[in-house]
């Protein structure tokens, strides 16, 4: 899997006043082995280095910048001397806070640059590497001719050597006149006294071949690869061979601060990593960005790959990218300040993903409603989060109008399903729909339509400068145990966990995917995994509002999606659905399930229709949200959450002392890694309660077997309490779904929260289907213990549920 390496861009300051900006890549793993620093070549730019650096980022920090004049830094008309590029050099390293030792790396004049800064500053590199470097540079007669054109026409072609040349050629010519033509290596080698390695391209004639072979052969100790079949840039043309090259040589008798097996006590504290799939690293780098960096990313590599496709409409990522700008400059032009909060009410539709990444690009903080939120959820979470903006349906007017009057929202932006599919699909919708809204009428001081106030401002981006570390989402938890709370997670904490899952699906294909998104991205688990991760990936995304069986079936029918989000309802859904194979289900072919505890018998069901992988996952609102899932390929264990996620740690602690706990035992699950969140909005000793010593205490009852495998055995706040013995809801589900005859089944304590509970369970049957309690309690005595056996069986048609499809179980035990 490739990484976006124009993810891990930064900014780093230099020159008078800090006048200059650099443009530096920075891939930094959890732990890396080593910190090598690449420099590009006269005339190139960071991403020459592409190829090694996707190599060697999966186990050490690697930073390329570009040079001033070079690639995306600026170009300011400075002399571009020795030393000015020198002390960009060390802007770079003090910005980054680079280690007091690491590997240099250079080719051509970037290589000169690398023995230049060898040679003054032996105590910090550590070994170094001179790839197609010169000891001095003579150019090409044809090249020097072209230098000497007056500046009035290096800058009239500029434009035609753009593909080919990293720098204007004015600028170009200010560094061969003041830096390169200047410099000999000759003397300078014969001082290198740290391991080096000199790489040359066997048919290189930028240069003067003896310019090559001497090099060397004045550096003492040097080793020496002339790579066959290859010229100047010979990191590009064999990558593979350069990349063999300096990994052997940077293998050879490890340095004294950092080994090339430094990061394998990751494995030691982390015994699930040696079960991940292969493909899936131990350890991802976290890009340094704000979240709408993948939508940037996404628009400028696949502007032309649909990005959301809706009602059989398609809108292409350079356009979605150019209508998030819009909304954020309108946004901006309305009022609304960095920080201030943004509460969306809407469904899966084109509107959603635009407000959400044009309210993050605005500077803004986005506050998640649920779209089935009635008027007392919605004023209770407007004035607990202090939005200030709600943007919704026009369907819901009525509803904004009331908001409005019972908290301090300032602004209310409405838009219509319609609003982003052709005139003649948008009569359609409306026909087969329903007109979907009040009928129309004037709108109040504080009211706004989509259409009207995007049409006023420009697509330009907004000049608003946005932090990983600023807030961007208060997500408010499901509430299926009790009073939901604002979960604070930061664009860092976002971006992480979407990097974090991509990684663990082996063979995804960036601009290839198809996803279906019905999971509600207004749930945490539907905003990382079936809008941010696809976004991350340049994917397609098949937005569907609701959950529908016919219209999911019909969608996959039509637009053959191969990652399919969901949670378990969904999956028993389409396996409860007679000749399903007919709707072509068979594209998908990884499914991760979440929000709730998946039955055995539901995947093992959906595994042989689909011939996909359906498995399970686990995570919560506090951890953005998912910390663990079972590999897709390698060792899965059926009931368990699988194995924690890369750069994520996890264990078991004592349910009353809160100490650690060795596998086999049973306790509280906690959980520590980057995609934590910073806490509870306006609830900081809730957050001291749960964030411990930097882990997060989940509430949940779990176990952790030898191999690093979790499996959750029930919610604390669910596990009954029967007598002496301690009962655990999802032992008892799982025996109930092995009957033929049932289709759902939720369990339950009664009477609620007292000792001495009876266990309830609640079932919904197969359609067609009849059956009596004792039948099913006869199964439950056959395979469970005395205390586990349900005293009583409800039978409904259906389970109450949160929109997103978990069971309410707060619901269950209010009706006792």
């Amino acid at each position: 899997m490739e990484i976006d390496l124009e993810l891990y861009r930064q900014d780093v300051w230099t020159g008078p006043g800090g006048s200059i900006r650099l443009s530096v890549i920075d891939v930094e793993p959890e732990r890396p082995a080593r910190t090598l620093v690449f420099l590009h070549g006269f005339g190139g730019w960071a991403m020459q280095w592409r190829r090694q650096l996707r190599f060697f980022a999966g186990a050490n920090r690697c930073i390329a910048p570009d040079l001033r004049g070079h690639g995306l830094s600026d170009k300011p008309d400075t002399s571009y001397s020795t030393d000015e590029l020198m002390a960009d050099l060390d802007a770079v390293l003090w910005a980054l806070k680079v280690p007091e030792r690491f590997v240099l790396l250079g080719h051509s004049f970037g290589g000169a640059m690398a023995a230049q800064y060898t040679v003054h500053h032996p105590e910090r590199v550590d070994k170094l590497v001179l790839t197609a470097t010169p000891g001095e540079f003579v150019l090409n007669p044809l090249y020097q001719l072209g230098l000497r054109l007056p500046l009035p026409i290096l800058k009239l072609i500029a434009p035609f050597t753009q593909r080919w040349l990293g720098a204007p050629p004015a600028h170009l010519k200010s560094m061969w006149l003041n830096a390169m033509r200047k410099w000999s290596g000759w003397s300078l080698f014969r001082d290198i006294q740290v391991p080096t390695l000199v790489i040359t391209g066997h048919r290189d004639r930028v240069f003067e071949h003896k310019s090559f072979e001497e090099v060397p052969r004045r550096i003492v100790g040097a080793q020496h690869v002339d790579v066959p079949v290859s010229s100047h840039l010979v990191m590009l043309e064999r990558a593979e061979a350069v990349n063999r090259a300096i990994q052997r040589f940077l293998e050879e008798t490890p340095g004294t601060w950092r080994s090339a097996t430094a990061a394998r006590p990751i494995a030691r504290e982390r015994p699930w990593v040696k079960h991940y799939d292969e493909g899936v690293p131990e350890t991802v780098a976290i890009p340094h960005q704000p979240l709408p960096r993948f939508l940037a990313s996404a628009a400028q590599r696949y502007p032309f790959r649909p990005a959301i496709v809706f009602e059989g409409h398609t809108i292409q990522y350079w356009y979605l990218d150019r209508e998030v700008n819009r909304l954020a400059n309108a946004l901006i032009s309305l009022g609304v300040l960095k920080g201030e909060r943004v509460i969306l009410l809407l469904p899966n539709i084109p509107q959603a993903v635009i407000a959400f990444y044009g309210t993050l690009r605005a500077g803004a903080t986005v506050v998640y409603a649920s779209p089935v939120s009635d008027e007392a959820e919605m004023i209770r979470q407007v004035n607990d989060s202090r939005a200030t903006t709600l943007v919704t349906l026009s369907q819901f007017e009525p509803l904004a109008r009331a908001v409005c009057e019972a908290t301090p929202l300032r602004r209310v932006i409405l838009t219509h399903v319609t609003d982003y599919l052709p005139p003649q699909m948008g009569l359609a919708f409306r026909l087969t729909h329903g007109r979907q809204g009040p009928a129309p009428g004037p709108l109040g001081d504080e009211m706004f339509t989509w259409t009207n106030m995007l049409r006023q401002v420009t697509a330009r981006p907004p000049d608003v400068s946005v932090n990983e570390n600023d807030l961007a989402v208060i997500q408010y938890t499901g509430g299926t145990t009790a009073t939901p709370k604002g979960v604070m997670l930061t664009h860092s904490a976002l971006v992480a966990n979407a990097v974090q899952t991509r990684h663990w699906i082996p063979g995804l294909r960036d601009g290839r995917e198809v996803f279906l998104s019905v999971l509600p991205f207004s749930h945490i688990y539907g905003l990382t995994t079936a809008l941010n991760v696809p976004v991350l990936l340049a994917a397609a995304m098949v937005l569907l509002p609701t959950f529908r069986v016919e219209q999911v079936l019909e969608a996959i029918k039509r637009h053959r999606p191969t990652i399919f989000p969901g949670v378990p309802t969904m999956y028993v859904a389409i396996n409860n659905v007679r000749g399903v194979r007919r709707y072509g289900i068979r594209s998908i072919r990884a499914c991760i399930s979440g929000a709730a505890p998946l039955p055995v018998e539901v995947q093992e069901a959906f595994e042989k229709l689909t011939h996909g992988r359906l498995v399970e996952g686990y995570g919560l609102t506090e951890c953005a949200p998912v910390t663990h899932a079972n590999p897709l390929n390698g060792l899965r264990k059926v009931g368990s959450i699988g194995i924690p996620l890369p750069n994520t740690d996890a264990k078991i602690v004592h349910l009353a002392t809160g100490q650690d706990l060795p596998p086999g035992a049973v306790g509280e699950l906690a959980v520590r890694g980057p995609q934590m969140m910073v806490g509870y909005w306006g609830m900081g000793d809730e957050t001291d309660r749960t964030i411990i010593d930097g882990w997060l205490h989940t509430g949940d009852v779990a176990t952790m077997d030898e191999d690093g495998y979790f499996r959750i055995i029930s919610r604390r706040q669910e596990m009954i309490l029967a007598g002496e013995y301690n009962v655990y809801p999802r032992d008892v589900e799982e025996v109930l779904y092995e009957h033929p005859k049932v289709r759902e089944a939720a369990v339950v304590g009664i009477p609620p929260a007292q000792p001495g509970q009876k266990v309830k369970a609640y079932v919904v049957l197969r359609e067609g289907e009849r059956a009596t309690p004792e039948e099913l309690i006869a199964l439950c005595r056959a395979r469970l213990a005395e205390w586990e056996v349900p005293a009583e069986i409800e039978f409904r048609r259906e389970l109450p549920k949160t929109f997103v499809g978990k069971v309410l179980r707060r619901a269950l035990t209010n009706d006792e």
